[in-house]
C-alpha cells in the first residue's frame, strides 16, 4: 500500500488529519494504537515501516493477556504524523469522529512472513510482552492479533 489511498479518502481542507506525506522518525519503529469513536467504536492499530504506518482496525478492545484473539482488518497506510494525532474528524467526513491515543511507545520486529505474519515486542505504556499479527487465509484484509504466551 502507499499513501494514495489515505490521500484520496480524505479532504484536509475540511479535517484536522495530517497529509499525507512519506517519512522516516527520528525515534524508529513508533507504534500507537487510537480509540477511534467513528460510526462504530474501535482502535487503530499503527507500526511504522518503510516512512508510513501500517495500521489495522480492531472492532474490539486490543489484547492485554494471552488467550485473546482480536480480529484485525487492514486498512490503508497512514502517515507518521497521524501516529499520536488526536482531534475530531468532521461529520460527512472518512471517518468521521473522535480520536483519541489509546496506547503509545514502540515495537521490535521479532520475525516476519511478508504479508501473513509478523511477530513483534510492543513496549507500550498499556500493551506490553510478544504480539502476532497472522492474516487469514479467506480474506486479504483480516488478520488476527494476540499476545502471545511466554510460557513454555
Amino acid at each position: 500500500m502507499s499513501l494514495k489511498e489515505y490521500q484520496n479518502r480524505r479532504n484536509f481542507s475540511r479535517s484536522p488529519e495530517p497529509p499525507a506525506r512519506e517519512q522516516y522518525s527520528t525515534e524508529g519503529n513508533i507504534y500507537s494504537i487510537q480509540e477511534h469513536h467513528a460510526s462504530r467504536l474501535h482502535w487503530d492499530l499503527r507500526l511504522e515501516k518503510d516512512g508510513v504506518l501500517l495500521s489495522w482496525a480492531l472492532p474490539k478492545e486490543p489484547p492485554r493477556e494471552p488467550g485473546i484473539r482480536r480480529l484485525a482488518v487492514r486498512t490503508e497506510d497512514h502517515p507518521l504524523d497521524y501516529a499520536f494525532f488526536e482531534g475530531e474528524i468532521p461529520a460527512g467526513g472518512y471517518g468521521a469522529g473522535t480520536v483519541r491515543v489509546w496506547d503509545r511507545g514502540h515495537y521490535y520486529q521479532l520475525e516476519s512472513k511478508p504479508g501473513t505474519e509478523i511477530i513483534f515486542r510492543i513496549e507500550g505504556e498499556k500493551l506490553s510482552g510478544i504480539y502476532c499479527l497472522i492474516k487469514m487465509k479467506k480474506d486479504e484484509k483480516n488478520w488476527l492479533f494476540f499476545k502471545k504466551s511466554t510460557s513454555v
